[in-house]
This record gives C-alpha cells, sequence and structure tokens, in this order.
C-alpha cells in the first residue's frame, strides 16, 4: 500500500524538485508540514527530516467529491519527502488501494489509478 523510493538528493533538494514537478503535473501543493520543524516548536527533538506535502488536483478531487462525499477523509493526497537513517527517501501512500478500502466505485477506483499514475510521475522525477 505504500510507495517509497530512494533519493540521491538532500531532502532541501529533494523539497524543491517535488514542488516544481507537482506544478508542472497541473496539480497543487496545499500545504507543506515540516515535522522536525513543529516537534522541535513542541519542546521535542526528532532527529530526522520530514515534510509532508498536501497535493491536490482540483478537477480530480472535485470528481472524486462528487461521486462520494466521504472520500474527503482521503484527501488531499500526502507525498512526504524524509530521512531514514540518513537516506533521503520520498514516498506515499498509494491511492488506488486506499480508495478500494473506502468504496467499491468504480468511478472511484479510476480516478484513483489516473492519480497515483500521476504521483508516482511525480515522485520519480524528483528522486
Amino acid at each position: 500500500m505504500k510507495y517509497i523510493v530512494e533519493s540521491a538528493k538532500s531532502v532541501e533538494q529533494a523539497s524543491l524538485d517535488l514542488q516544481k514537478n507537482v506544478a508542472e503535473a497541473k496539480y497543487g501543493v496545499l500545504h507543506v508540514h515540516d515535522l522536525k520543524e513543529t516537534m522541535k516548536k513542541k519542546g521535542v527533538e526528532f532527529p530526522e527530516e520530514c515534510r509532508i506535502f498536501e497535493v491536490c488536483n482540483p478537477l480530480r478531487a472535485s470528481k472524486v467529491l462528487s461521486e462520494d462525499m466521504e472520500m474527503n477523509f482521503a484527501l488531499p493526497c500526502r507525498i512526504s519527502v524524509y530521512t531514514d537513517h540518513g537516506k533521503t527517501k520520498i514516498g506515499m501512500i498509494r491511492p488506488e488501494p486506499l480508495l478500494r478500502t473506502l468504496s467499491d466505485s468504480k468511478v472511484l477506483a479510476q480516478e484513483a489509478r489516473e492519480v497515483e499514475s500521476d504521483l508516482i510521475r511525480i515522485i520519480q522525477s524528483s528522486k
């Protein structure tokens, strides 16, 4: 259910490339959560980097929500750029199996396949 690739880039560079590739694919970054920074502000030291990007394509989101409004629980899609024992990784929960666990709609399944394909291309271009 997870899709993860390793990158030779720094978290900073992979994050910049991810943002560029998200825009080129006609998706938008709604928000970036810097987990390490957030934890630091709460007084918790965390050794790893982790940036969580909330990404969305408004047309696809509209189709999904028009089919089943409860799918708002699974939106927006999230792509993480993070370190794991010194290695930079980029990953996500795959939309297709996620939506399949929430609905048996053929319309949603098709949208999920197309979004997943887009996000895999974005991640591959960013690594």
